[in-house]
């Protein structure tokens, strides 16, 4: 799970998914499949991706009551998906409910999938957060507190953007995991995101895994572009 490059299948339907694969050959990739596709594939785009042996970040952001959250979870469990997450503002209830159906539906012999906790969208700034949610701290101490519940909750980690995952480092230890969106080339387009930093910033930050979306999978070449990212990703390593 830990330095890993997740690349966000933001794409409305499966053909569009496998016509962006088909750049990538017989490479190992670790996916995201969120609302967009997955509300409109279901289960069966999961297994299809599976099935070609990539890694799965399922991103459907559970916010609902404890009970629900937790039946939901041991349906997901069931898809054999690598990573899931909640949104932290459901509460410790919720979080610790998530894990229970997470671990109630994982098939014998096999591990839970891990799950993490949406802090602060990166598309989120701290004037947007004061006056949409009416939290009145800073945006870092919100996404430190969240972060704290959700480790408290037993979660594995957080999603946050670059500029608070060496503040939660710092707080909750390394084996914490810091999913970060909002990753860019110094060169490309912000868009929708916010809180946005390049990957080689992600790194030298202590970030776990990154996400990456349209800088992929929009570009004329994905492959060269994934390979791009993952070089400056992976190069502070070598």
């Amino acid at each position: 799970m830990k330095n890993s490059l997740i690349i966000a299948l933001d794409f409305a339907n499966r053909n569009e998914v496998f016509q962006f694969l088909d750049h990538f050959h017989d490479e190992k990739l670790f996916l995201k499949v969120g609302m967009e596709l997955f509300y409109q594939e279901g289960p069966s785009i999961i297994h299809e991706l599976k099935e070609k042996d990539h890694n799965i970040f399922l991103d459907l952001k559970l916010h609902d009551i404890p009970n629900t959250v937790k039946s939901a979870m041991k349906g997901l469990a069931r898809l054999g998906v690598d990573l899931v997450n909640v949104h932290a503002a459901g509460g410790k209830i919720m979080m610790e409910a998530a894990l229970e159906g997470l671990e109630s539906g994982v098939a014998a012999g096999k591990s839970r999938p891990y799950c993490i906790a949406v802090t602060q969208l990166t598309s989120t700034s701290e004037e947007q957060m004061k006056r949409d949610q009416l939290i009145q701290t800073s945006l870092l101490d919100s996404v430190l507190h969240y972060a704290k519940s959700a480790k408290e909750s037993g979660l594995d980690g957080v999603v946050c953007s670059t500029h608070e995952a060496g503040q939660i480092r710092r707080a909750l230890g390394e084996s914490f995991l810091t999913v970060t969106p909002g990753i860019r080339l110094k060169s490309d387009d912000v868009q929708d995101q916010k809180r946005v930093a390049s990957p080689d910033e992600a790194k030298a930050a202590g970030v776990s895994s990154i996400v990456v979306g349209r800088s992929i999978t929009r570009s004329e070449d994905p492959f060269k572009s994934y390979q791009i990212f993952k070089e400056k990703w992976e190069g502070i390593l070598l």
